[in-house]
């Protein structure tokens, strides 16, 4: 679908970067796909439905496909939501298989939307796949109550990796590690380089600075944020890319979690202003504009900047390959709390598991095993193209390593995902509830949080 501009460009003079005229319409029939099969944005649903399979041919099941006895070949089925990536997989298990003799990684990769229940339903049979990839978090306790996996704690060394990331595989009642984290998402703000320029703009250090950036951007018919905020589930992203040093980063995040702050706290009920605030630099009626569409802005240069996710890199070089990228923190924020400093919100979307039903459980917990290594890591850089979950690998990619280096440097949670996505009502569906009725002008931000801590209430528990 080619997206209409008509209510989502600001028009008059316009100075910035002139891409092809082939872009719009190239970039249009790439994004539908490409966002489609995004499984490592965070989205607040936890609905899914059935499906087919994608990937590697035969049945959807695949526990023990394959195997002969114990010490002769075995085949082992690896499952995921990564569609996307299935020649990039079948490349790094052709690695894992050249040094592991007799051993086969059938790789299947299903539809993200339907990956869910396609997984309890293998899961909860024999068909099943023997390492399956899972969910992190609130959404993996689900797999564990039912004893689908198998814990690791004894195959598994995850020491001196970030704590954040190692909590995303373990299980809240048990404390059991039960998977190893395959990916490092974070929150950033992509920037296109040409249009900066052609402005005379550079990625500001300053909240001042930003603001001047934006106001100029806009008096030249750019629009400042391509923000789509129709897909609502975009909007804790936005928010913790803008917004962060306002509320107080991991230092809130760590009191809220606690307990000893709640949402009605000033702090973060002025984070939310923030956000509306910027609602002036966003694309008219931002509430309706899809993210297709806004990407879309954002890659022909018709938007300067896209606050999104590392998992966001591969779709916008694919939705214009010409398109110069660049990434910069938000400075601190006017009337942050005393100490605030720029930070990058980071957490592990995805993780790879034991079948507790497979046949090679051994076989199984070996390529699992690998799958926490620092080789494995390298392979999830370079062939798909996402920051590895696992410390001390390197990137040629100068903006997949800036924004490894900011988060690093100044490291916070994406703490409405890792700490509130436990229970229902989520953190996450009732924030964006209410940043959506913000940014019409239904709600204050005050009445966010205080709605966002009566919905919480019903499961929430402060952690000890």
């Amino acid at each position: 679908m080619t997206p209409s501009f008509s209510s989502t460009v600001h028009h008059g003079p316009i100075r910035r970067a002139r891409p092809r005229r082939t872009l719009l319409m190239a970039a249009a029939a790439t994004l539908t796909g490409a966002l489609l099969a995004a499984g490592c944005a965070p989205s607040n649903s936890d609905s899914a439905s059935t499906g087919t399979a994608a990937g590697a041919g035969g049945s959807a099941g695949g526990s023990g496909g394959g195997a002969a006895s114990a010490d002769g070949p075995v085949t082992l089925t690896v499952w995921s939501w990564r569609v996307e990536d299935t020649a990039a997989y079948r490349k790094i298990f052709d690695a894992y298989q050249s040094k592991n003799p007799g051993v086969t990684v059938n790789f299947k990769a299903f539809k993200a939307t339907e990956y869910n229940q396609i997984l309890a339903t293998g899961l909860s049979g024999s068909d099943g796949p023997d390492v399956p990839q899972v969910r992190s978090y609130g959404q993996l306790q689900a797999t564990l109550a039912a004893k689908s996996l198998v814990p690791l704690d004894d195959t598994l060394d995850l020491k001196g990796w970030d704590p954040t990331i190692v909590a995303s595989a373990k299980g809240k009642a048990d404390g059991k590690l039960y998977a190893v984290p395959f990916a490092q998402q974070s929150v950033q703000l992509y920037y296109n380089q040409d249009v900066f320029s052609a402005n005379g703009i550079k990625p500001p250090t300053t909240w001042k600075e930003f603001q001047d950036a934006c106001a100029k951007l806009k008096q030249a018919g750019v629009t400042p944020l391509a923000i789509g905020g129709k897909d609502d589930w975009t909007l804790p992203i936005v928010h913790e890319a803008v917004a962060a040093s306002r509320f107080g980063g991991k230092e809130f995040a760590a009191a809220a979690a606690s307990g000893k702050k709640n949402f009605t706290d000033p702090n973060w009920t002025a984070s939310i202003q923030t956000v509306a605030d910027l609602k002036q630099y966003m694309p008219d009626g931002v509430t309706g504009v899809p993210l297709t569409d806004a990407v879309t802005l954002f890659a022909t240069g018709k938007a300067a900047i896209f606050p999104g996710g590392s998992y966001d890199l591969a779709m916008l070089k694919a939705a214009n390959p010409d398109l110069k990228l660049g990434v910069f923190q938000m400075p601190v924020v006017d009337g942050s709390p005393a100490g605030a400093t720029p930070t990058t919100a980071g957490w592990a979307d995805g993780n790879f598991g034991v079948n507790a039903k497979s046949k090679n459980v051994a076989a199984a917990k070996k390529l699992v095993k690998w799958m926490s290594t620092k080789e494995f890591g390298q392979l999830v850089v370079d062939e798909i193209k996402q920051v590895s979950a696992v410390p001390g690998v390197t990137f040629s990619d100068p903006v997949m390593k800036q924004m490894s280096d900011f988060y690093a440097k100044n490291p916070s949670p994406y703490f409405l995902l890792t700490d509130f996505r436990y229970g229902t009502p989520s953190g996450g569906e009732l924030f964006t509830k209410g940043m959506v009725n913000v940014l019409l002008g239904k709600q204050s931000p005050a009445q966010v949080g205080t709605d966002m801590d009566k919905g919480l209430a019903a499961w929430f528990k402060p952690q000890q």
